[in-house]
């Protein structure tokens, strides 16, 4: 199924939406159906819950990670290493770039503009987590989506349902984010790409979900996170 998706996967969404763990899911699932995924983490915004953090384990399951310059975790310098450019220009990889979720998150985007001459290059992932404050209805989340578009002049192609209660989440969590997924869906004229779920919850969706399942493991919470 990830093969329908383009070369670049660019992962975005509003802070706290669980971006990062699907972007870090996503990278695996390629690396284990055999592509060559290169994860880049751009997110010079958020200090927490940087897929940067989990370099040495991705690296092990076949994923290259690239990031920001700075090799310190606690440190938030808007850098970008040259490693990150090789994910736009090597067209022998798999993409798959992780961006903050604010303003200026979003506005690192620009560096990369002339790779971009053409949205067919290019998937362009929205994360949407209906228990988040700022995304609990559907204009909350087209008014993000616009501000998101004309901030970095890129188009949004495809949605994805991640809304979660962390390790508490049950299925019935996952059907009321669809729901209104669909709802963004139908307004905005973009498709629902993926439902996200721990895949113990499979056999409890509907078939409408299941049909775009996407399976998750959580990788940057520790074991004693909630």
């Amino acid at each position: 199924m990830l093969k329908e998706d383009r070369r670049v996967r660019i992962i975005c969404g509003h802070y706290g939406s669980g971006k990062t763990e699907f972007a870090v899911n996503y990278a695996v699932k390629l690396a284990a159906e055999g592509g060559h995924p290169m994860l880049a983490d751009i997110d010079v915004i958020n200090p927490y819950f940087r897929s940067r953090e989990r370099s040495a384990e991705l690296e092990k399951l076949g994923v290259r990670v690239a990031a920001s310059s700075t090799s310190a975790t606690s440190l938030d310098l808007p850098s970008i290493s040259a490693g990150v450019y090789s994910a736009f220009d090597d067209h022998s990889t798999d993409a798959v770039i992780d961006i903050g979720g604010d303003k200026g998150g979003i506005t690192v985007l620009n560096r990369f503009s002339d790779h971009f001459s053409s949205p067919a290059e290019y998937d362009l992932f929205f994360i949407i987590n209906a228990y988040r404050e700022a995304t609990k209805n559907a204009s909350q989340i087209t008014d993000y989506i616009d501000i998101f578009e004309n901030t970095c002049g890129l188009k949004v192609s495809g949605l994805i349902n991640n809304t979660h209660m962390l390790k508490s989440t049950v299925a019935d969590d996952i059907i009321n984010g669809y729901r209104l997924a669909f709802k963004v869906s139908e307004k905005t004229g973009i498709p629902l790409r993926y439902n996200s779920g721990m895949s113990g919850l499979y056999e409890k969706l509907p078939e409408e979900i299941k049909s775009r399942f996407f399976p998750m493991e959580l990788f940057m919470r520790d074991d004693w996170m909630s």
